[in-house]
């Protein structure tokens, strides 16, 4: 009888091995696939054009005109958002996306995928249908950062903008959402496999592992940087005072308010073009909440990070003070005004809800492996016509967003598919 047993269980196990296999090496092909891995493009490729151009006055929100009339200066057009992981940059992405769609601005989108085939660093082939010399006006999605590749695309005036988020929060939320995309994960046990990394995690890492670049100063490695740089090393200061060359404005995701209104005068642009809802914001229950123990080990762990964050979290408030600390309440307070009263015209119950709530299947968001713990919306049904074409923009996830504007997502889908059917 322990025979029949022992065979029956030796077939369960090789019946699951598959399983287990094939969604790791789907993600390992969803990482590596990149037929553009050349060299770099040469300088003559460089965008050669001046592509600034008058947008028109009309809106379909009534206070737009009569804004854009009282603005000294013209709105900007050409725009390069380094994309960071867990930043809200997905709102910030869905103010581009709607900004450029209403505007009829040319994007440079990724093919097949919905990144420039991150982890790679950034090339201008990964763009689609690229062709040398060629010019666009947005550059949004998440890459590698390769400045120079990516200044070949967008005209000499273009604004380079991105988003930084304390790294302990930053180091927690990532953990949370790729810790089964890293297999250096796996093997921590107990029920708080983050205290156990955070405690030892020396043992857990290894800097040529696969995808383990999500444990360690994950935004010096989003910027193109050496992740695995100790905080007191002196290249950690270079890195960052060369990145500060290249970025006109940096947003903290803490005062998330305070950065859209600084965009917004940088841009040029109207508080209508900023209106937002949070978008890929986690369910509460699923965030883990750092003992200052804890803590001071996460801010160790990622020191080129931290000092990163501290920079230009630095500029920022120079930037706020520059701006004007009651001009700033007062934008901020009509921001938070105008967000209430969207969120009154278009959100079912007034807030997000889990994913398995969410009616419309365009509305809901990409999922972490083997989790549902991000959010979405429910529109109203009774949505008055003439605002519902800009309640559905913004409630779009990325995915579904980037198919509405065209872009092939064949390999991000395909991944996608397996990724639900199999967890």
């Amino acid at each position: 009888m322990s025979g029949i047993k022992g065979r029956k269980c030796k077939a369960l196990i090789r019946g699951l091995i598959p399983w287990i296999l094939l969604p790791n090496i789907m993600l390992l092909l969803y990482c590596l696939t990149n037929p553009s891995q050349g060299k770099m493009s040469s300088q003559e490729d460089t965008c050669p054009l001046s592509m600034t151009r008058l947008l028109k006055k009309s809106s379909p929100m009534s206070s737009q005109s009569a804004e854009s009339q009282s603005q000294q200066c013209s709105p900007k057009v050409n725009i390069m958002f380094m994309k960071t992981h867990k930043t809200a940059s997905s709102t910030i992405l869905n103010i581009l996306f709607r900004f450029g769609e209403k505007h009829k601005l040319k994007f440079a989108f990724p093919d097949g995928r919905n990144d420039f085939f991150y982890p790679s660093p950034f090339l201008c082939s990964q763009v689609k249908d690229y062709r040398p010399g060629e010019c666009f006006n947005i550059v949004c999605n998440h890459m590698r950062f390769n400045h120079q590749e990516v200044s070949k695309l967008l005209p000499p005036d273009a604004v380079y903008v991105t988003i930084l988020r304390d790294p302990v929060d930053l180091f927690e939320s990532s953990f949370h959402y790729y810790h089964r995309a890293v297999p250096l994960t796996w093997r921590i046990g107990g029920e708080n496999k983050l205290d156990e990394f955070l405690n030892n995690p020396q043992a857990f890492y290894s800097p040529e592992a696969y995808n383990s670049f999500y444990l360690k100063n994950l935004l010096f490695f989003d910027f193109g940087l050496d992740n695995n740089l100790e905080a007191d090393d002196p290249h950690v200061m270079r890195d960052i005072h060369n990145l500060s060359k290249h970025f006109h404005l940096v947003l903290i995701a803490e005062y998330f308010e305070e950065s859209l209104i600084l965009l917004k005068d940088l841009l040029c642009w109207s508080m209508d073009d900023i209106l937002y809802f949070k978008l890929n914001a986690r369910r509460s229950s699923s965030v883990s909440r750092l003992n200052p123990e804890m803590r001071a080990k996460a801010l160790q762990w990622n020191g080129a990070d931290w000092r990163l964050y501290q920079h230009f979290n630095a500029t920022f408030w120079a930037r706020v003070e520059a701006y004007g600390r009651e001009r700033m309440k007062q934008e901020v307070n009509q921001l938070r005004r105008r967000n209430a009263e969207m969120k009154a015209l278009c959100i079912e119950g007034g807030e997000a809800v889990g994913a398995q709530k969410i009616q419309d299947g365009r509305f809901r968001p990409w999922q972490p492996v083997g989790e549902s713990s991000i959010l979405g919306y429910n529109l109203k049904k009774d949505t008055d016509p003439k605002f519902k074409a800009i309640c559905e923009k913004m409630v779009t996830p990325e995915i579904e967003y980037l198919s509405n504007l065209g872009v092939s997502l064949w390999l991000t889908r395909l991944w996608g598919w397996l990724k639900d059917t199999i967890y």
